[in-house]
């Protein structure tokens, strides 16, 4: 279930969330490249429809999703689609996308649940569909001076949920360097995982 906190934290800023970050993670590019052309794509935290206006420009079947009403309503006046209102545990779809986009959001989820809404994205790709996810890298879980949760996982702690969740072709964790809507400097987990092919 989504963190109460969280979700008033973006429902009351949703008009000010929606203005910083103009410019896609260099990831998506690699996300994209690693799709087949015009591919279907689950994206979950669509924010301000920023990486779901670069996926759709680009040619792909996106659908974008929020657990924020608000934040939906701003990403759907941007995109001029529908974006659904959806918390991870209530995906429920199957084998339906060749990618899951989930940049800065499962992050959110809370860790008791991480696992559980990881097994949903795999049960969600296509086989040999791609997901890719980031997440503040940490030691557990915590608030920042907004008040929202994050679950702060570091390598070990991310890829123990991503394999108790599914069993994956391939499994990658890689890092960066960056920030976000507090301009903190931040440690960033990717996670890149492949869902088997027959």
């Amino acid at each position: 279930m989504p963190d109460p906190e969280t979700l008033k934290f973006y429902a009351d800023n949703a008009a000010q969330y929606v203005q910083h970050a103009s410019r896609p993670a260099p990831q998506l590019v690699d996300f994209m490249a690693r799709l087949p052309p015009g591919a279907s794509v689950l994206e979950l935290g669509t924010g301000n429809g920023r990486d779901a206006a670069a996926m759709l420009a680009a040619g792909f079947a996106v659908t974008p999703s929020d657990a924020s009403p608000e934040l939906a309503a701003e990403a759907r006046a941007r995109l001029g689609c529908p974006v659904r209102i959806m918390a991870f545990h209530e995906l429920d779809d199957s084998e339906a996308y060749y990618g899951v986009w989930a940049n800065a959001c499962l992050l959110h989820a809370p860790r008791a649940e991480l696992t559980g809404d990881l097994s949903l994205i795999h049960r969600a790709l296509r086989p040999g569909g791609l997901l890719t996810a980031s997440f503040k890298a940490g030691q557990g879980e915590g608030r920042d001076q907004f008040g929202r949760y994050y679950n702060y996982p570091d390598r070990a702690t991310l890829q123990g949920h991503l394999l108790a969740a599914a069993q994956w072709a391939s499994l990658d964790i890689s890092e960066s360097d960056g920030s976000g809507y507090d301009n903190r400097p931040t440690r960033w987990l990717w996670a890149s995982a492949r869902k088997a092919a027959p």
